[in-house]
């Protein structure tokens, strides 16, 4: 059978954003003549199901309609199966050359700001993936057409959970965010991803109580504190526009470790007036580490495991590895 030449786009009709984004981009492509296939997956986390399937079957591009969640559904789907894999190395790509598009309608489009550095309207992005599809170049465009980006490569609860994850993953307070922006009513769902994600800190905030951890970073220094939140950044926006590390880039081979150690429940408060600019890292209790691979457990394994969650789903607990999968994924833009 003859592979196809055009490009797929998985949308998440799940997603009121991505049902009101999706005429907007129909309407563009049908102007400028780009022909697609469609998928629309019938359940929440079939997205990287779809995709495996789409690059054995011969697609080359595929782009999704969605969020953060579908965007990383989507990159996990470039890789074999976590199950796939042996020894727990990471899986090997299905088809090297294969591109995702990103076509950003979430809460938060972490990832897409974090490629151009600023939250740029969804028209920007489908003339991107317009270009891609007619191989043209974007002149005003200082970006090339395609960025091999870094991925990183998980597992949790000791090894027994294993996933891509494409963004950012955070450990402690970040796990109980996601799970309360995620059960969040329609009222809460019309405002913007920063607020959402500001509202949900400040509830978590109340509950949570400090946990003692060991972080090591490449096998070196062994940090022992006791701490509300850490964040594994591959690129510098997660958490609606929060900045964990303004210096983090998806295409240095290096993850960052943000921990933030010995902060009460005010200074966090303050920092989280600050996040979004970078600013929490003029505390001294907040500090970043840079490396290629991070381990981290709770000192009492058994009573303070965090919870984790990476791209915003919640991922199991600790312990946790991390390893970063250098230039794994090739991106459109």
């Amino acid at each position: 059978m003859e592979a196809p030449t055009r490009p797929l786009i998985i949308i998440n009709k799940m997603a009121a954003r991505a049902r009101r984004a999706w005429p907007v981009i129909q309407a563009t492509l049908a102007e400028s003549g780009v022909q697609y296939d469609t998928c629309q997956p019938a359940r929440a986390g079939d997205t990287g199901k779809e995709t495996r399937a789409a690059l054995r079957a011969g697609y080359h591009t595929v782009a999704t309609v969605g969020g953060d969640g579908t965007l990383s559904e989507a990159a996990s789907g470039f890789f074999e199966s976590c199950e796939e894999s042996r020894d727990g190395r990471p899986p090997r790509a299905i088809n090297e050359r294969a591109a995702l598009a990103v076509l950003p309608a979430g809460t938060g489009d972490d990832f897409a700001r974090g490629l151009v550095g600023k939250r740029e309207p969804l028209e920007k992005w489908i003339g991107r993936f317009v270009a891609h599809c007619r191989k043209e170049k974007i002149e005003d465009d200082k970006n090339p057409a395609i960025r091999a980006v870094d991925v990183l490569y998980a597992m949790s609860d000791d090894g027994a959970r294993r996933f891509i994850c494409l963004n950012a993953a955070t450990l402690g307070i970040g796990a109980e965010v996601a799970a309360r922006v995620a059960a969040q009513g329609r009222s809460l769902r019309r405002l913007s991803g920063e607020a959402r994600f500001a509202l949900a800190a400040v509830a978590a905030l109340a509950a949570w109580r400090e946990r003692r951890v060991h972080v090591r970073v490449d096998g070196g220094e062994l940090i022992e504190c006791a701490t509300n939140l850490i964040a594994i950044v591959n690129g510098p926006f997660s958490g609606g526009g929060m900045n964990f590390s303004p210096t983090a880039e998806t295409t240095d081979g290096q993850l960052d470790v943000v921990t933030a150690c010995g902060i009460s429940r005010l200074e966090i408060l303050r920092e989280l007036t600050r996040i979004h600019r970078g600013g929490q890292l003029a505390n001294l209790k907040v500090r970043v580490v840079r490396g290629a691979r991070v381990r981290v457990e709770a000192v009492n394994s058994q009573h303070d495991a965090l919870g984790i969650e990476a791209d915003g789903d919640v991922r199991g607990a600790t312990p946790i590895e991390f390893r970063v999968m250098p230039r794994a994924l090739r991106v459109v833009l």
